[in-house]
């Protein structure tokens, strides 16, 4: 068996508290990493690691595990810069502009949005991103939403199905709930790990309670886990929703009730917050660190998506949580990793503990400090390991 020893390592965030300082980030100085078959083997200080066949040499560079960004929308066509600028002169958001995309989306060939897609993911690592959720909900017919699910699923594991993102234009909203939970749900399963739904009474694009439950026990009853569009534009029923049927996470929490936050502390969902948004549509930003002083889980995400927030850089959602959401920069850090590692129910990543995924991003800074400390910079990058059996 050939192994892979990264070391000069100055600074190594693990998230695994059993590791390093006995903080949630489980850092270690000087420190040194055993690969093999993929998968971390060995964690220790440089003076202690065993011998290895190939070495690679960091420079004294910070090592974080890769990000985990758990919900985007890349599967798209079109462009919608004319919107983000009106909102920039005050036009208010309710998801309106989703038709725009859906029709351009439509017209794509796989070729176009395969080869945009792909990208979008190496664009991503190129930032440290080494795990992403792609959601489907831009085809909006039988054939586009199985289409956009099948071409996500070349580049990850985790694809959401997203057919309740609005109701089309000119459809009837019984119709179309009759059509995601029944033709559409059957062709698009096969193809996906999850299904999603826009809970947002305050829009009339989105799902109601009553519409938004049917869609998730229909996925459900199709083999699928649970995510939850919820309170992005007011309070309402999707966090309870969500918690109610067990969701993995309810994505937003922009608005939330005392009844919302505990429901969250009192439950196993994650709630994703996703600042890139708040930034884009001017929204206010939720207060995550009372969320985590509550008892509830965080993750951060980049909902990588052209309408409110097109952006594929999880060290601009951290600076932006730390700056805007009153994270600290090490909740931060553990939302963008291990916390997005749980709102996709996985244990493989979001940590560097032995048995995880080789899955590191480096910095070109000395301390996981600087992800928040210099925004803007280009720092993160996913490494790219040498195969040691060459």
């Amino acid at each position: 068996m050939s192994a892979l020893l990264v070391t000069g390592i100055g600074e190594l965030v693990t998230c695994d508290p059993t590791l390093g300082d006995g903080s949630p980030l489980g850092v270690l100085t000087d420190a040194t990493l055993v690969i093999e078959n993929g998968r971390v083997s060995w964690v220790g200080p440089a003076g202690a690691a065993p011998a290895a066949d190939v070495r690679v040499d960091l420079g004294g560079r910070a090592v974080v595990p890769g990000f985990v960004d758990s919900h985007a929308h890349l599967v798209f066509a079109g462009d919608r810069s004319r919107e983000f600028e009106a909102r920039a002169g005050g036009a208010r958001y309710d998801g309106g502009g989703i038709a725009g995309t859906v029709a351009a989306t439509r017209a794509a060939t796989d070729e176009w949005l395969r080869a945009r897609l792909r990208g979008f993911v190496a664009e991503m690592r190129a930032q440290g991103t080494t795990t992403v959720e792609v959601k489907s909900g831009y085809g909006l017919t039988v054939v586009d939403e199985a289409r956009s699910l099948r071409i996500a699923r070349e580049v990850t594991p985790e694809t959401t199905f997203l057919g309740a993102h609005v109701v089309p234009q000119g459809t009837d909203r019984r119709g179309y709930v009759d059509l995601v939970t029944g033709p559409m749900l059957a062709a698009c399963a096969p193809h996906a790990r999850w299904v999603d739904v826009f809970c947002e009474p305050a829009s009339p694009h989105a799902f109601d309670a009553d519409e938004s439950r049917e869609v998730l026990l229909a996925g459900a009853a199709a083999g699928l886990g649970l995510r939850v569009h919820g309170n992005q534009l007011a309070e309402g029923p999707g966090v309870r929703l969500g918690v109610e049927l067990g969701a993995a996470s309810v994505d937003h929490c922009t608005h939330l009730s005392a009844a919302d936050v505990e429901a969250l502390a009192g439950g196993s969902t994650v709630a994703t917050l996703l600042p890139g948004v708040e930034f884009s549509t001017r929204s206010p930003y939720p207060d995550g660190g009372a969320l985590v002083a509550a008892g509830v889980t965080v993750a951060l995400a980049t909902d990588c998506n052209p309408g409110t927030s097109f952006t594929s850089s999880m060290p601009f959602v951290i600076a932006l949580a730390v700056r805007e959401m009153r994270l600290t920069p090490a909740q931060a850090l553990w939302a963008a990793t291990a916390g997005g590692a749980m709102a996709l129910r996985r244990t493989d990543v979001g940590h560097l503990g032995v048995g995880a995924r080789a899955d590191l991003a480096v910095l070109d800074a000395p301390s996981y400090r600087h992800l928040a400390y210099r925004p803007g910079v280009p720092l993160a990058r996913a490494l790219d390991l040498p195969d040691p059996r060459v």
